[in-house]
């Protein structure tokens, strides 16, 4: 392992031993993994990934640490970072003002943006509003990285994430080939993508966009941030809306606060005030603190209403 180390650290990869990833979850949650590596570059990153399939070395791959549950026990494996793959290109920057003067031009009107999945959705939502360019607004306060959007179709106030992807460059870990997936072969659907439990790993993307006045894009921002200071408990760590609608009609968090939950709690894990669908860290819980008030929540609703909810993050146990 130390030569393996060694030798990722001499080809562009920053390295953490003993990394606490409660240093890199929203939730605060996680143990300590033998090594955290950082790649410096998108080819790094995929040279890394053969590295470490090729010695049969167990990992996981981290972007923004949004939607992770992790157990508190120190972890068996190694843990791969997207925090660099972080490139974003507008490919018709070169017209974009000739563009601007011709708005009535409806050839021009959309653009597409290379972007490598480990830029935060908030960063990426800025730059794009900087260049005129509209339609991810929806993602700028949603946590995380444009990777784990798209692995889990992510969405917010009737936007979601397969609605501006054109295509999505992967990695396939079953032969190691780099490989380009159209929106329509992504299956996307309510918070999955064909990303999940496939072995693939998203590396860039490409975005098409709209072009708006910016004064536009940046106030229709502002008003989404506004909605959610006001309605989700962004105060505290968490991970984010904790289980997936079971069906179209049924909200979670209304259903949980008409069950007068809000504000229950195990340990320093508690059912948010604000809003009862997310479950948030008031300092130091534990993940057996959140499992538990996960597990009761979903039993109190099996009884009341006959609905087995799914956890929307990923838990690793």
């Amino acid at each position: 392992m130390n030569n393996i180390i060694k030798y990722l650290y001499i080809n562009g990869c920053d390295i953490k031993k003993d990394e606490p990833l409660k240093n890199h979850t929203y939730f605060r949650l996680g143990g300590k993994t033998p090594y955290m590596i950082f790649p410096k570059t998108k080819e790094i990153f995929i040279n890394t990934l053969k590295v470490l399939k090729e010695n049969n070395i167990n990992f996981k791959i981290i972007g923004g640490g949004a939607n992770l549950i992790i157990k508190d026990e120190n972890l068996d494996f190694l843990i791969l970072s997207t925090k660099y793959l972080n490139k974003i290109n507008i490919k018709n920057e070169d017209v974009l003002n000739y563009i601007l003067k011709e708005r009535n031009n409806e050839e021009y009107k959309k653009v597409e943006v290379y972007a490598e999945t480990g830029i935060y959705l908030s960063n990426l939502v800025y730059q794009l509003a900087e260049n005129n360019l509209s339609g991810m607004e929806f993602s700028s306060g949603i946590p995380g990285t444009l990777g784990g959007a798209i692995f889990m179709n992510a969405g917010a106030y009737d936007g979601e994430i397969k609605q501006v992807i054109s295509e999505v460059e992967i990695i396939d870990l079953n032969d190691l080939k780099i490989k380009k997936i159209n929106n329509e072969n992504m299956n996307f659907s309510y918070r999955r993508s064909i990303l999940q439990n496939s072995n693939k790993i998203a590396l860039s993307t490409i975005l098409k966009l709209e072009i708006k006045e910016k004064d536009f894009i940046i106030n229709k921002i502002k008003q989404l941030s506004e909605k959610r200071w006001e309605r989700q408990p962004l105060e505290y760590p968490s991970a984010g809306s904790i289980f997936k609608r079971p069906k179209e009609d049924f909200y979670v968090g209304t259903t949980i606060e008409k069950m007068g939950l809000k504000g229950y709690r195990i340990g320093d894990a508690e059912i948010s005030e604000k809003h009862a669908g997310f479950i948030i860290n008031r300092g130091n819980a534990t993940f057996k603190d959140v499992m538990s008030l996960i597990d009761y929540i979903k039993e109190k609703v099996r009884k009341e209403y006959n609905i087995i909810l799914n956890v929307e993050p990923e838990i690793w146990k």
